[in-house]
């Protein structure tokens, strides 16, 4: 309970300031007060592909898939396939000011390439805030850790509930590394750096 309570504290004064700003060295809060962290206990998040993304995917015969316990589900977002991929929270430790921490998960995702059946499995992400990015482990490896998308949280917007916190709008982007590792494993060029997959959204519980 005093961990819960600290945290409601921390996300009042963070909420009231303006939250999140990007740095060119990360995520900073807009005060400079001493930082606090909370263990997490659970949660999930949410990345959604962005307008022809799985579009430009399913017409190269590039299939992703979620690995279990994620699952995925396709919509329809402005007359466009979209896909919705969710992976449950594990663990980590955040704090909100400054905002920085861990964000830990299961499952990943599987790229198939069904023209030449080649494939790419990327599972196991961490959400790193202080460093603004997402890494995962190749293909089940553990000793190959990749930084997979860059997040940012320039628009994102917070929401504090008092044992949960949930940020949406974090828009993603393919790292440089993920894109050479993609194109190599699947024997295409469809991929390259700084490509904006989507949006993410996370609820982190305490």
């Amino acid at each position: 309970m005093r961990g819960f309570r600290r945290l409601a504290a921390l996300t009042a004064v963070t909420a009231s300031a303006g939250l999140l700003l990007v740095s060119g060295s990360g995520i900073a809060s807009a005060t400079a007060k001493p930082a606090a962290s909370v263990r997490l206990s659970g949660g999930d998040t949410r990345v959604t592909t962005g307008p022809g993304i799985a579009t430009a995917l399913l017409s190269h015969q590039i299939v992703p898939l979620a690995v279990s316990p994620g699952h995925q589900w396709l919509i329809v977002r402005r007359g466009q396939p979209a896909v919705n991929f969710e992976f449950p929270v594990t663990g980590g430790r955040v704090s909100l000011n400054p905002v920085g921490g861990y964000i830990d998960h299961r499952g990943g995702i599987l790229f198939v390439n069904i023209r030449n059946g080649k494939q790419i499995e990327v599972s196991n992400f961490i959400i790193n805030l202080n460093k603004s990015d997402l890494t995962g482990i190749v293909n089940g490896n553990g000793r190959v850790r990749v930084p997979v998308f860059s997040l940012s949280l320039a628009h994102a917007t917070l929401k504090a509930g008092p044992h949960s916190v949930e940020a949406t709008g974090i828009v993603v982007t393919l790292t440089k590394a993920a894109a050479g590792a993609l194109n190599a494993s699947l024997g295409t060029n469809l991929f390259s750096g700084g490509l904006r997959i989507g949006t993410a959204g996370t609820e982190l519980r305490f």
